[in-house]
């Protein structure tokens, strides 16, 4: 089975810097994800740190510089309305983050003609939330959902904007969306509320690079794949055993062979698992996918700390099923 973990800020301990530190650095951002596409060659390539904050800044939230190796952020939601979503305007390409990250993944490009590169772009669900925080967003959910999905489709159209910026700058796309699955939001509101600007977002994004885009979503969606699927969508994500009923996952993608699928290792055995716990683990996703083409095995976002031998190790041993 081909590895390909999830490198966001365990990428800064390979430089040995704090993730705040190449959050906010295009050259350090550059060379984490550089030394982390050398050793592990994994697919694809998400150019960041902490990946669903960019858009939220850019639209004016704030984020305060954690302690020690913490992840960065949001600590301030600028927004307490949903009429204020719909006043928004679409974030420009030289707002906060967005140049510095733009050209990171530029010079991965260059630099790796072969890797898989890919500018992280939060789903319409995420950015709402951090913008405006999580039970706001919820409670809208319920006592307002016209207007929640008038915001989702209003802020699905600035995400479009920036598909089109990054596919300006001859870079490629990944959407990331956990926020939006069960059990956060339930599946009756998945998609009578979320789907929609979902759906917009994903097909839109295709008709601007010219191809199917990943759809990252962690959590319980096994209730809701088919909706997933619905969007065009070309890459999923089967979450570790825990999150959802992977069994169920993967007999589902059976009749969607050309769905690329990564299947998650439970992230407390990657990152902190004695071997043979790992080792059990890779044999038990292996048994599991059986003939499928299209899959490889995955992880959630690998902690800071995670070691690196650790990583090699799992690829190897991967690499021989």
């Amino acid at each position: 089975m081909n590895f390909s973990p999830s490198i966001y800020e365990h990428c800064a301990q390979l430089l040995g810097r704090r993730p705040w530190e190449v959050a906010r650095d295009g050259g350090l951002l550059f060379e984490a994800q550089a030394l982390a596409y050398r050793r592990y060659q994994h697919t694809p390539v998400v150019v960041g740190v902490d990946i669903y904050n960019l858009e939220a800044e850019a639209y004016g939230a704030r984020i305060d510089e954690p302690e020690g190796n913490g992840i960065p952020a949001i600590v301030e939601h600028p927004l307490h309305s949903f009429d204020a979503i719909l006043q928004l305007a679409p974030f420009t390409a030289d707002a906060e983050r967005i140049p510095l990250v733009l050209d990171a993944a530029r010079r991965l490009v260059q630099a790796f003609p072969s890797a898989d590169v890919r500018v992280p772009v939060a789903g319409p669900f995420s950015v709402a939330i951090n913008l405006m925080g999580f039970d706001a967003l919820l409670v809208g959910c319920v006592l307002e959902p016209d207007a929640v999905r008038a915001a989702l489709m209003h802020l699905a159209v600035g995400q479009l904007s920036f598909c089109e910026m990054i596919s300006k700058a001859g870079l490629d796309i990944a959407f990331f969306e956990s926020a939006a699955t069960p059990p956060l939001l339930s599946p009756e509101l998945f998609e009578t509320i979320e789907l929609p600007a979902l759906q917009a977002v994903i097909s839109g994004a295709e008709s601007i690079v010219g191809h199917p885009v990943p759809c990252v979503m962690g959590g319980d969606t096994t209730p809701i794949l088919q909706a997933i699927l619905s969007t065009g969508t070309g890459y999923v994500i089967c979450p570790a055993k825990g999150e959802t009923d992977q069994g169920a996952f993967l007999k589902h993608m059976e009749s969607h062979p050309d769905v690329m699928v990564r299947v998650n290792m439970a992230p407390e055995i990657t990152a902190r698992g004695h071997w043979p716990d790992i080792q059990e683990e890779i044999e038990r996703i292996h048994a599991l996918v059986g003939n499928r083409e299209n899959v490889c095995l995955g992880t959630g976002a690998l902690p800071f700390e995670t070691r690196p031998e650790t990583i090699d190790r799992i690829r190897d041993f991967a690499a021989t099923l």
